[in-house]
This record gives structure tokens, sequence and C-alpha cells, in this order.
């Protein structure tokens, strides 16, 4: 058994999954909106720029976080956007399980406190 070959099967699924393909019918709905498709390129370029100084170690003012939630939750009442955060999050959980798996298989490596 190759793991690579294993890695690049699971990928396959992945990339042909009900997920994938509702994230794609989702984002042709949503491109197709010139408004919907602004709103969500400026709320991703909004969530990008906050990750990346999250990772730089500075957090995010309480009123910035607050924005954001709002901003979501505006573009959630877009029905097309909204369906494309609901694949998004399914794909999420699917890839957050995966990875349990992968990293449970190595527990008896470094102990129970993985």
């Amino acid at each position: 058994m190759n793991i690579y070959d294993k890695a690049h099967e699971l990928a396959a699924a992945l990339k042909d999954s009900p997920e994938v393909t509702e994230i794609t019918a989702a984002m042709k709905l949503v491109d197709a909106d010139p408004e919907s498709k602004r709103m969500l390129d400026e709320f991703r370029v909004r969530q990008n720029e906050m990750q990346q100084r999250m990772m730089a170690g500075e957090m995010p003012s309480q009123e910035e976080m607050e924005q954001m939630e709002k901003q979501f939750e505006v573009l959630s009442l877009n029905l097309n956007i909204r369906r494309l955060f609901d694949a998004e999050r399914r794909l999420s959980v699917i890839i957050q399980d995966v990875n349990k798996i992968i990293t449970d298989s190595l527990a008896h490596l470094y102990g129970a406190g993985i």
C-alpha cells in the first residue's frame, strides 16, 4: 500500500463528493449575480485579512469581530450565499473528521494526549 496513492484516492473522492458538487453549484449561482459576488468577495477579503493578522498574533478588536459577524448574518440572508456557506461548512466537517481519523491512528506514537 502506497500512502501517496491512498491520499490521491481520498482527494479524488473529495473532489467527486456531493459537498464539492454543491459548493460548485452554489458558486455558479453566486457568480451569476454581480451584487452577491461583490458582497461575498468583500467578505472573503476581510475574512482573509483578519485570519492573517490573527496568525501573526494580532487579535482583532471586539468591534471588528462584531462587524464580521453582522456581515456574515447579512450575507446569509442571500439564499445562494447561504447555500454556499452551508456546503462549505459540510465539507469542512468532512475534512476535520478525516484529519481526526488520521491523527487518532497515530495516537499510539505519542500517547493518548494528541
